[in-house]
């Protein structure tokens, strides 16, 4: 190992250990403690931010998950504040009993130790890491991309001057290099790193769960559904067509495809006109071109290559269904088990789509675009899990720990 690398995971590793002896009030105030010091760094964040901003072109859909502005910073130091006023996963007890012999056995949570989190241009995470694993009483390592290095830099800057002025070891807050060598090395890193997530695209995910020797967590691409069905409301679900697309296209709760049912073709024009005042390309099958030809502007045939397909753009594929059967033979094949919604009235239906749909996430009536661990209740997320170990979708403060057996005697041995 790079002997550079080698001496920051060390401090992570010691600074992981010190955090396990704080107390629920000293995490909270330096959690407060480091929002207020976010505010009033939006200048200092917002200038490294536009450093980043400017080696790339504005037409990349990465671009606005890259960009900061002062309500962004204001939005991240407020989630930081929630998180701070959540209650703490840690030394809860999960299960206890007694044994015929009289020992006492507790399942109690602690955290993990040190997490790497891996992603790519999205600075909030820097921050939405940081406040979680604090408060799981984690010491986080940060693995960017080359994309947000100058904004990443500047907000640990800011959280390492929270942990310092809290009494904190600044280590428990460490940004590696933004290069691939250092990604190697968070993945072989056995006996300094305790877990990794990946956030970022399906090939950094891939190549994460490909090359880690240290367990991960896979956050996978967010290939997303939403099927229309023959008792949908055509009011509602325009409405949820078009925020799950166009919200933000650039981020994996984003609608990709649009399924529905051949009964409602005619309904197809009205679902998708919202969208066309965002420029949205629907990429459509036969059926469902021929429904809109001439009726919405930015039109293309689909071919194979778009069932499955996360676009993270302004762009959206739509097909033509056999009712609900199709609809979930459909997504059995191409989803990425992220979120799945149906718009239907029918109970039935409804039912039976969050029965057998096989995903993190499965909306009735609702837009995926709600897929978040703010929206959920959880003051912020650390990536959504689409595996099924362990973790499952939105991920905050519950899932960053694990937990070990206590068990106390008085003298008993065993036979």
């Amino acid at each position: 190992m790079n002997e550079d690398l080698r001496k920051m995971l060390e401090a992570a590793r010691e600074a992981s250990r010190r955090l396990n002896r704080c107390q629920e009030a000293d995490i909270n105030r330096l959690l407060f403690s480091a929002a207020d010091k976010v505010e009033a760094a939006i200048d200092k964040i917002l200038a490294a931010n536009a450093t980043d901003l400017a080696r790339m072109d504005k037409d990349n859909p990465k671009y606005d998950r890259l960009k900061l502005t002062p309500d962004r910073i204001r939005a991240i130091a407020a989630d930081m504040r929630s998180v701070a006023s959540l209650p703490s996963p840690l030394r809860r007890t999960l299960a206890e009993w007694t044994q015929p012999n009289g020992m006492r056995i507790r399942k109690v949570s602690v955290p993990f130790g040190v997490v790497g989190v891996i992603y790519e241009a999205r600075p909030n995470v820097t921050f939405d890491v940081f406040s979680i694993l604090m408060k799981s009483g984690n010491a986080c390592v940060l693995k960017g991309g080359s994309d947000a290095d100058a904004s990443n830099r500047a907000a640990v800057d800011v959280l390492r001057e929270s942990l310092l002025a809290e009494g904190f070891d600044e280590h428990s807050v460490t940004l590696l290099p933004p290069d691939h060598e250092a990604t190697q090395e968070m993945l072989q890193a056995v006996g300094y790193v305790d877990l990794v997530i990946p956030r970022g695209s399906s090939r950094l995910i891939r190549f994460v769960r490909d090359n880690a020797r240290v367990p991960v967590i896979e956050t996978g691409a967010g290939v997303c559904h939403c099927y229309f069905d023959a008792s949908g409301d055509l009011q509602k679900g325009s409405a949820i067509v078009s925020n799950a697309k166009t919200r933000r296209v650039s981020v994996c709760n984003a609608l990709d495809c649009l399924l529905i049912d051949r009964a409602r073709l005619s309904d197809l024009p009205a679902l998708v006109a919202p969208m066309a005042a965002k420029h949205v390309v629907v990429r459509a099958d036969e059926e469902s071109y021929a429904a809109l030809a001439g009726k919405y502007p930015h039109l293309e045939h689909a071919d194979n290559s778009d069932w499955g397909k996360e676009y993270l753009d302004y762009k959206m594929s739509v097909r033509t269904v056999d009712g609900l059967g199709g609809a979930l033979d459909h997504i059995a094949r191409h989803t990425s088990h992220h979120s799945e919604s149906i718009v239907a009235e029918d109970a039935d239906a409804c039912r039976l789509f969050s029965q057998e749909v096989d995903a993190a996430c499965v909306y009735t009536n609702l837009p995926t675009a709600f897929t978040d661990g703010g929206q959920f209740g959880f003051g912020a997320e650390i990536g959504i899990s689409t595996q099924k170990l362990h973790a499952r979708g939105p991920m905050a403060l519950p899932e960053m720990t694990t937990y070990k057996y206590v068990i106390s005697g008085d003298g008993q041995t065993r036979d």
